[in-house]
């Protein structure tokens, strides 16, 4: 017979260390909560638990990525798109001689 988990996934805890944080998976052993302010943490069910306490807080909305901006098109005279051109290292010059 399974075990109940101690947090469904998608819960909301606190901890006096690590603060407020999401469930990511719980099972039997081990548990994975994102920290709001320390990341992902993975954890022994058994260890932790004394310390975690269940929170009524709304889940944090999550953060995206801003999207990057097209570059401007460089149009030459006849008004057709110039394409972008890599940049070339230059060799280092050879020291001096005293």
């Amino acid at each position: 017979m399974a075990i109940k988990p101690a947090f469904a996934t998608g819960a909301q805890v606190e901890h006096a260390k690590f603060g407020l944080g999401s469930v990511i998976i719980c099972n039997e052993e081990y548990i994975s909560v994102k920290w709001d302010e320390h990341g992902e943490k993975k954890f022994i069910l058994s260890i932790i638990l004394p310390n975690l306490k269940k929170s009524d807080r709304q889940p944090p909305a999550e953060k995206r990525r801003a999207a990057r901006t097209p570059r401007k098109k460089v149009l030459d005279e006849n008004g057709v798109e110039v394409p972008k051109v890599a940049k070339v290292k230059k060799a280092p010059k050879a020291a001096a001689k005293a």
